[in-house]
């Protein structure tokens, strides 16, 4: 049976929610479905036991695999990701499940209708749990650059779960240029790569639908709110600078 749904996870340093149970959501979920889908955990060179923990899980799942990344950011994490999918439709979504697997439920049923269905945290229905007042603030401030300098009616660019047909997905990711490069890293990278992603798609006229998902705030060391926010804003006006000189123009 042809493999509708690929789930694709990215893991960097996930010890901690190992113990939380998050891949068991996602597998008891999509176990319960009558659609075939495969889980791609792809290790972001962690320097922790999340590796071998995810290989252990696999072993006890036909339908998870993992793939082993050097440190190179979450951009590469996810296209690796993709680029191993099988599906008909390909989905990344957080190891931490602050977006809960089951939401998914609501962006499958708008294919194929459109190429690509994202979350949004920002939406009328959407529902933000347990997020600091700083971080909302944060946020609401980097989707309103993101609309005047690069990515026009997207409300959320930055949700972790995002679904694509499964062409369209491999494509973009093959055309990521601030990101995506295979080039190593040091420490947590947070970065806008979503925002390039979506840029390319409306440049190249995919259909993006945004639909108000549940998404609550999960606590970490990652984020740094004045170092990261201005590697996100580099992130976008290189984005912007990349369009000038033509860089996502296709033959």
């Amino acid at each position: 049976m042809a493999i509708l749904l690929s789930v694709v996870i990215p893991a960097y340093n996930e010890e901690p929610n190992f113990e939380k149970g998050t891949l068991e959501e996602v597998t008891d979920y999509l176990k319960k479905k009558d659609y075939q889908s495969e889980v791609i955990i792809v290790d972001d060179g962690s320097d922790d036991k999340t590796a071998s923990l995810a290989q252990e899980f696999a072993k006890k799942h036909d339908n998870v695999r993992v793939v082993k990344n050097p440190h190179q950011g979450k951009a590469e994490t996810v296209k690796t990701g993709v680029m191993e999918a099988q599906g008909e439709h390909i989905l990344f979504t957080d190891f931490d499940q602050a977006t809960p697997i089951s939401e998914v439920e609501k962006l499958l049923p708008l294919f194929p209708e459109y190429d690509i269905v994202i979350g949004s945290r920002q939406l009328p229905g959407a529902k933000r749990e347990k997020e600091p007042i700083h971080r909302h603030i944060m946020g609401l401030g980097f989707n309103i650059l993101v609309q005047m300098i690069a990515v026009r009616g997207i409300w959320d660019t930055q949700a972790g779960f995002k679904c694509f047909k499964g062409k369209v997905a491999k494509e973009l990711f093959g055309a990521l240029k601030v990101y995506g490069k295979g080039k190593q890293v040091k420490g947590a990278l947070v970065t806008a790569f979503d925002v390039e992603l979506l840029f390319i798609a409306k440049k190249r006229g995919y259909k993006i639908k945004e639909v108000p998902i549940v998404w609550h705030h999960v606590a970490t060391s990652r984020v740094n709110p004045i170092k990261d926010s201005l590697r996100m804003l580099r992130d976008v006006l290189k984005v912007r600078l990349n369009d000038i000189k033509g860089v996502y123009r296709t033959a």
